[in-house]
């Protein structure tokens, strides 16, 4: 295998389409009007940088551990380790390398933000472990991974998280998560041989339920932080309400997707992939900056 070669299955490994998620680093940033303070934006994107190389390393290691079951799995069986494509021993070296320099390079940032990395890593690490296994358990993990970035990204802006964007994004991050675990379930109907063992303690109408609960969490908390009183004397209009539907648009035509068209990709895929979902997005971001700044 040459150079070139190991190096494009490593970047395959790291997953850098996953790097989306890490955004939520820049929330506090976008919310607490400083998104152009050049100083404070260039502290948070090098965290941005930072968790992706975690992340990557995180998504290495559970690659790694998932090998055996991933190599019989019709979608995951072309990841670069299932493959065998990706020595195992290279890598857990790479899954090191990248974890090490996150967290070197973090201690010098900012040491909460190292300690919340720190937290971040030793999160998943147990989720890859164990914590996968375990219903429900298993949502509460990626929300509170979620939780972690948006905590992260205020420390390096030097702010306060608000309660309601704790609140927002834990309710968002738990309809995503819900969201994934039916798509898989859906998905391996005709491959249960392949599916993970946390599956079998799930059910379609039970997933329905719950995600049904957090859609209606979501867009209630999101709706009450644009109209609280807190949020009108932060930011001194009472035009954030204005931003809800793009919000209502954006959770329904992702039920619209997993529901009526039945497209079953990991929701961070789907996302990017569906022009409306991705323009809406930019429209929300572009409507939350005019009407903020």
């Amino acid at each position: 295998m040459t150079v070139l070669t190991g190096a494009k299955f490593i970047l395959i490994s790291m997953r850098p389409r996953q790097w989306v998620k890490n955004t939520f680093l820049f929330s506090g940033l976008v919310f607490s009007k400083n998104l152009f303070q050049a100083e404070l934006l260039m502290k948070v994107s090098m965290g941005f940088i930072l968790f992706c190389l975690a992340a990557s390393s995180i998504y290495i290691f559970n690659d790694i551990q998932d090998r055996q079951n991933d190599s019989k799995h019709p979608e995951k069986g072309r990841r670069p380790i299932a493959l065998g494509n990706l020595p195992v021993t290279q890598a857990y070296f790479v899954s090191v390398l990248l974890g090490g320099i996150a967290l070197v390079f973090a201690s010098v940032l900012d040491l909460t933000f190292f300690a919340l990395l720190v937290t971040y890593i030793l999160l998943n690490l147990s989720y890859s472990l164990k914590l996968k296994q375990v219903v429900i358990l298993d949502i509460m993990c990626i929300a509170f991974g979620f939780v972690l970035r948006i905590l992260a990204g205020t420390t390096l802006a030097g702010i306060i998280p608000s309660d309601w964007l704790i609140v927002c994004t834990m309710t968002i991050s738990l309809f995503l998560g819900f969201s994934k675990r039916r798509n898989e379930l859906v998905f391996m109907v005709n491959h249960t041989d392949n599916q993970r063992k946390v599956l079998a303690d799930y059910s379609i109408p039970f997933l329905d339920q719950m995600i049904a609960m957090v859609t209606a969490c979501t867009v209630m908390s999101y709706i009450l932080y644009t109209v609280s009183s807190e949020t009108v004397a932060r930011f001194g209009t009472r035009n954030l309400i204005f931003t809800i539907p793009f919000v209502l648009f954006g959770i329904f035509r992702y039920l619209y997707l997993i529901y009526h068209k039945r497209i079953i990709e990991e929701p961070t895929d789907l996302i990017l992939m569906d022009f409306s979902s991705l323009f809406n997005i930019l429209l929300w971001l572009g409507t939350i900056i005019l009407i903020i700044y």
